[in-house]
């Protein structure tokens, strides 16, 4: 049976392929060391500002080799391979690539969505999109298609294909119930729906032998608009993910299910709480499992700011990642005014303030935290924007620049169990964001991407000469 484990599955392929290089020809077919191809020439990073993920080590000098961090020097350092390529970034900071925990691919098109949308093209225009705002590591925790692992396999290990994708396939829900098939588009469901426990376990090892990443949960009931996913469901699909040793990550919106499923075994709250305040009970589950809470902060303002905020259209950051249909509807007045008057944005709003509430009492709780927006689900939810304004709105909840680039890039992929990445520290992925302006005094700084590098190659930037398709 397949065993996707995406933690260091590029480190595999690449020793893999060094000790195929260096290993003896064993058949007529076999490639010879002379015939091998030679290996690229390190490359020298120098004269940048550097924040590794953890800390802010000044300038530093970075050798990058086969893709990865090879060594952290100190400037002037005069042992530096001498067959190198240098790269002066002089004046410019930089920051390991964002990790995004929960995202969504090939689901949209123009003001549309729905999972016609799911081809290799589709998934690769967002995977380029996430990567020129900076993100090199996409999750797409869900309502992924029957081809997310034929697109997979084809995009893995090409970073000019864009942000490196995992991902969940279709997910697990209830019968009737969330994500909801006739509003979310999904003519071709891919969602394994199960009633009983015993489907439920048989629907997560279909699964795990299809190769996903993650197990993805849907339990929420929508606000009583449909049936909920059963404890005793949920509970099976939690310990079978563990059996097959995947993750299980789970949609909420309500602090109830959610604290029944930390206690459950679950490892990833995909969604923040909130319908209420987190409660000590709540809190001490989590910290007692060291389950990991993503709030997706953006998913509730994204039905509003950008109505409430229409000047934002006029700044090329936003304006370049949008397609043109939803720049047309934005600008239009008249939506603007129905999308402010509509009900659905007081209570969004109010999700808001709740979700900011309850992440500034876990982060003082010292909850495990991960980094997530749920962009690509809906046109509103901008894949690579909505990135940059999570962080923006972390600031809200108390977190320093510091603090919010560490959950997003050390921490996430640590709750993904990505030990390859994360972190500008030797024998680690050389994914990083090359900006004009320090982002530890201000996050919106990180706006000002001049680079993006993934696995040792430049791939995009800068930013300013982006165009969404």
């Amino acid at each position: 049976m397949l065993r996707r484990r995406a933690a260091g599955a590029l480190m595999l392929a690449a020793i893999a392929g060094l000790t195929a290089a260096c290993s003896p020809a064993t058949g007529p077919s076999a490639t010879t060391q002379a015939d091998a191809p030679p290996s690229p020439p390190p490359i020298i990073i120098e004269h940048a500002r550097v924040f590794d993920g953890e800390r802010d080590l000044g300038e530093v000098t970075l050798v990058i080799r086969d893709g990865l961090i090879a060594r952290v020097a100190q400037p002037g350092a005069g042992d530096l391979p001498a067959e190198a390529e240098r790269i002066d970034y002089r004046g410019r900071f930089i920051v390991p690539g964002l990790v995004n925990a929960h995202a969504h691919v090939g689901n949209t098109e123009g003001t549309a969505h729905g999972d016609r949308f799911y081809t290799r093209a589709h998934v690769v225009r967002d995977l380029r999109q996430f990567q020129a705002y900076g993100v090199t590591t996409v999750m797409s925790l869900g309502m992924n298609g029957a081809a997310f692992g034929d697109i997979r396999s084809a995009v893995t290990g090409d970073p000019s294909l864009g942000a490196q994708l995992l991902g969940a396939g279709g997910g697990i829900g209830a019968p009737g119930g969330a994500p909801p098939a006739a509003n979310m588009g999904l003519a071709h469901d891919p969602v394994a729906r199960p009633a009983t426990a015993d489907a439920a376990r048989a629907a997560v090892r279909a699964q795990a032998e299809s190769g996903v990443d993650i197990v993805k949960l849907w339990v929420d009931a929508l606000g009583g608009q449909a049936p909920p996913m059963a404890p005793e469901v949920y509970r099976a699909t939690i310990d079978e993910a563990h059996r097959q040793k995947l993750l299980a990550a789970a949609h909420i919106h309500d602090l109830a299910p959610a604290t029944d499923l930390v206690a459950s075994g679950l490892d990833i709250v995909a969604h923040g709480v909130r319908d209420r305040p987190v409660d000590p009970a709540f809190v001490a589950a989590l910290r007692t499992s060291n389950a990991g809470y993503i709030a997706t902060l953006q998913i509730d303002e994204a039905n509003y700011i950008y109505a409430e905020h229409p000047e934002w259209l006029e700044t090329p950051f936003l304006r370049n990642a949008l397609p043109e249909a939803v720049r047309a509807q934005w600008s239009d007045p008249q939506w603007r005014a129905d999308t402010l008057r509509d009900p659905q944005t007081t209570k969004a709003r109010a999700a808001l303030a709740t979700n900011l509430r309850n992440l500034s009492t876990l982060r003082e709780a010292g909850v495990r935290i991960g980094f997530g927006t749920d962009a690509g689900a809906l046109p509103r939810r901008v894949p690579g924007f909505a990135e940059h304004r999570e962080l923006e709105l972390m600031m809200q909840a108390g977190f320093s620049p510091q603090q919010a680039l560490t959950v997003a890039t050390r921490d996430s992929a640590h709750l993904l169990r990505l030990d390859d990445r994360g972190l500008l520290q030797p024998g680690r992925r050389a994914d990083f964001i090359v900006v004009a302006a320090d982002p530890l005094t201000d996050i919106r700084n990180l706006r000002t991407i001049e680079a993006v590098w993934q696995a040792g190659r430049r791939v995009a930037g800068p930013v300013a000469e982006y165009r969404a398709p």
